[in-house]
């Protein structure tokens, strides 16, 4: 898998998410780890997830395995890319070293057999991973059967805009071919993606959404290979024909970002 992980970014298909992961946790802090809690209690609008299994898809730099672990719910992480593997584990060793009641596993949720092993969750959550495996709609399936029945699925796919989408995925492709592709697209951008977005949340005194950070968000958005995107009905559609419900959906307003769905496994 990490063979295969080091081909698609020398290929160019790949964005180095874990690399990404890596610098942003040299940032966190306190306020972003509150922020974190703080979006998962508000997403699924509960108090603590005590007695609760929680599986994340996709963990990245662990800081929402780490949320969750202190919601008190036990946590299996995992992540196909081998830096975010290092990240998650790095977090867990700082703050719960030895707790057996967090593992952190390499694996890729396009493997059917790595999925059925990890077993059935109370809470399934992959925020903004999905639509980055190169198989959208067969991760959909592969996550499936890992939610209990009564349990939650909790994700965040981008929104499908049509002409924009694919504009912002070959925009996407041209970072990841060069560094001379990187610093175009990084020169062309950045105006928009960090320093206006970073002027109105100064002004409005908001703070950034989930305890993430706009500067490596930047990073993550403009080289997010690979990159598909949905509907919302699209994505609702999908699951309630696999017997889930719909509990909450949250979008971006049709604009560019993510939907955001809660959806509950009836049986």
């Amino acid at each position: 898998m990490a063979s295969q992980h080091a081909f698609e970014l020398a290929a160019g298909d790949r964005f180095a998410f874990g690399k990404n992961w890596r610098n942003y946790l040299t940032t966190v802090d306190q306020d972003q780890l509150n922020a974190a809690v703080r979006s998962i209690q508000d997403l699924m609008d509960v108090v603590d997830l005590r007695g609760k299994t929680f599986l994340d898809i996709g963990s990245g730099s662990g800081l929402f395995s780490l949320a969750a672990r202190r919601l008190g719910a036990t946590v299996v992480s995992i992540d196909y890319d081998p830096e975010s593997v290092v990240c998650t584990a790095a977090l867990k060793a700082a703050h719960y070293p030895d707790d057996a009641g967090w593992t952190v596993q390499s694996g890729s949720v396009l493997d059917p057999g790595f999925m059925a092993s990890l077993g059935r969750h109370d809470v399934v959550y992959s925020w903004g991973v999905l639509h980055h495996t190169g198989n959208m709609y067969e991760a959909f399936s592969l996550v499936v059967p890992n939610v209990a029945p009564g349990g939650r699925l909790c994700i965040a796919i981008y929104n499908d805009q049509g002409r924009l989408s694919r504009y912002w995925k070959a925009v996407k492709r041209t970072y990841n071919s060069s560094a001379i592709g990187k610093a175009l697209m990084l020169a062309l951008h950045m105006p928009y993606l960090f320093g206006l977005r970073w002027l109105v949340r100064t002004l409005q005194r908001r703070p950034v959404e989930r305890g993430m950070s706009l500067w490596y968000d930047m990073f993550d958005w403009l080289g997010g290979l690979p990159f598909e995107v949905a509907k919302p009905e699209a994505v609702f559609d999908f699951f309630r024909a696999r017997g889930f419900e719909l509990e909450r959906l949250k979008t971006c307003g049709g604009r560019t970002g993510c939907n955001e769905f809660v959806l509950r496994r009836k049986s």
